[in-house]
């Protein structure tokens, strides 16, 4: 079943189409009505239909403004115009728009049906296109030759100078070009959230199935991202490590003008593959290098962003720079237990952090290791979890007690037991620390914005991209979060400040309702004293009556 969602201002075209047509016949199922294009916005980004069907003229934004609103960040979404005959020349400003469908009034159900049915015959082409995975997966292997590919990855696995990646990349006729380098990494959400098909607890036929069909999937989310990329001009798409990696080069330096394509790109590819390929990827995103040497830095950035999936969740679009703090350049260890331990620490369990200390310390226990070995592993453990505090900025002296010097404690450690109970005791105290400094940076980010909020909501253009410009966070972070701590989306939050303000005014003040709307923000009048009546179930003029009513106080 197709999600419909139906907006029109007239009552009677809505229950009409409501009752007369055969939802279910058709494959589509009535998902929400609105009454005009305002009211169904928040609607879209809740329910995200397959198709809306729009009027054209409607109050407080019309069918076409809210048709610009939903190409630009739904852009799969299939939208049918509903016009007048005297609204015809109005209508064909929508081929600019690329609606799919329109519908000239009065029209019959029949009429009604054969739109439906076109705009799902066009959806399962689309989809039946993106699904062809054994054509995808022979143009995949035909565009990529291997050389080029193993060219790629080397760039994200191993550092080498700007010289010896400029000479290979002219071999492989491959243009790194440019003056600002983002990486980006696509990786699928795994049911349950199994990294691998073991892991999923699959035996070993299902486990070849499994890595079958995750393969095919692989293939399909490059050929989409591929697709997208090229059109935004947002860099090379390839396969690594079961991964997609997106290598933005942009001819421009300043962060904000290399990322900004970028995620436009990565945002559109994140919606196809949920809508087309039917299930979801993370996406994970590092920080701007100025050369192509730093591209193995930037894959690394974006492969932590992508742990975060664990508190953020999946399905989303990670910033590195968004949640971790980046006020010094940090210290890097390439083993892979440095690694792990650090990320435990930030993203982990206790459970797992309890785990991957015993794996640490049962090394030790099955080595034949000298003392000095082992008191230079266990230092390189306390050098990885004060650099894991440091990297959260917490305070050490605070954090280890006045004057105390780990690293003086691994001499004294009686026993092995002794020194893994005592670092796993400090490894949870940075474990706990930093949750709850990532728990008040949320809360203090989340109340900042409605600081601002609260001293700027009397102007209408006020959003949440303007909110976010001013924190300097990406939109997608700040919803997450916002609604996390509020319960509200930021669009609500909006509306309950207004409406909080209007009703002071209506209390206290003899300004006339039009006077009311201009300074709570609402540009329309008529739409103030929709939003009023939708909000209190009644109208300014009856609000301000029954707030004066003495009885009322009393």
């Amino acid at each position: 079943m197709y999600k419909l969602l139906l907006i029109d201002d007239e009552a009677d075209v809505r229950d009409g189409v409501a009752l007369e047509v055969d939802w279910a016949e058709c494959g589509f199922e009535m998902a929400g009505t609105a009454e005009n294009g305002r009211e169904a916005l928040e609607l879209i980004e809740r329910i995200q239909p397959d198709v809306v069907v729009t009027d054209i003229q409607m109050p407080f934004m019309d069918g076409l403004q809210l048709s610009e609103w939903i190409r630009e960040r739904y852009p799969t979404i299939k939208i049918i115009v509903l016009t007048g005959f005297d609204e015809f020349e109005y209508a064909q400003k929508a081929v600019k728009l690329q609606i799919d469908e329109y519908l000239l009034k009065p029209f019959s159900s029949q009429e009604f049906v054969e739109v439906l049915l076109k705009a799902r015959s066009r959806i399962e082409e689309e989809t039946e296109q993106k699904r062809n995975m054994e054509m995808l997966q022979e143009h995949y292997r035909q565009s990529l030759p291997v050389l080029r590919e193993v060219f790629l990855a080397s760039l994200v696995t191993r550092k080498q100078s700007a010289a010896e990646i400029a000479a290979k990349a002219r071999n492989y006729n491959v243009d790194l070009a440019g003056k600002g380098y983002l990486v980006s990494v696509i990786s699928m959400d795994y049911p349950g959230g199994a990294a691998q098909p073991e892991e999923a607890g699959l035996v070993s036929e299902g486990s070849l199935r499994y890595a079958k069909d995750t393969e095919l999937k692989l293939f399909a989310l490059v050929n989409i991202a591929e697709e997208i990329a090229r059109r935004y001009g947002a860099g090379l798409v390839y396969l690594h490590n079961d991964a997609v990696i997106v290598l933005t080069i942009s001819p421009h330096p300043a962060r904000h003008d290399v990322m900004k394509p970028a995620l436009a790109a990565l945002e559109e590819i994140r919606q196809s593959v949920e809508r087309y390929l039917k299930f979801t990827v993370t996406i994970g995103v590092g920080t701007v290098g100025d050369g192509p040497e730093e591209i193995k830095d930037g894959y690394r950035d974006a492969v932590l962003a992508l742990d975060y999936r664990l508190i953020l969740g999946g399905n989303r679009i990670i910033c590195i720079d968004d949640v971790e703090k980046r006020s010094v350049e940090k210290l890097r260890f390439d083993e892979l237990q440095e690694q792990a331990l650090i990320r435990c620490m930030k993203v982990g369990t206790l459970q797992e952090l309890k785990a991957l200390t015993g794996e640490l310390f049962g090394g030790i226990t099955a080595a034949a290791v000298s003392v000095q070995d082992c008191q230079l592993f266990l230092m390189e453990i306390v050098t990885a979890v004060l650099k894991a505090a440091k990297d959260a900025d917490l305070d050490l002296e605070q954090l280890l007690g006045p004057g105390h010097n780990p690293y003086a404690d691994i001499g004294k450690y009686t026993d092995l037991e002794e020194a893994k109970e005592r670092l796993t005791r400090l490894c949870i105290r940075v474990m706990d620390r930093i949750a709850a400094d990532r728990q008040h940076s949320h809360s203090s980010l989340v109340e900042k914005a409605k600081e601002y909020t609260r001293a700027h909501f009397h102007e209408s253009e006020i959003s949440i991209t303007r909110v976010c410009g001013h924190l300097h966070i990406s939109a997608g972070y700040f919803s997450s979060i916002f609604k996390k701590e509020t319960k509200l989306t930021f669009v609500q939050y909006l509306m309950q400040v207004r409406m909080e303000a209007a009703k002071s005014l209506l209390r206290t003040t003899d300004l006339k309702a039009f006077e009311i709307s201009e300074r709570v923000g609402f540009s329309e009048p008529n739409y103030f004293s929709f939003c009023f009546r939708k909000h209190t179930g009644m109208t300014p003029k009856d609000y301000r009556s029954g707030a004066r009513d003495p009885e009322t106080e009393s």
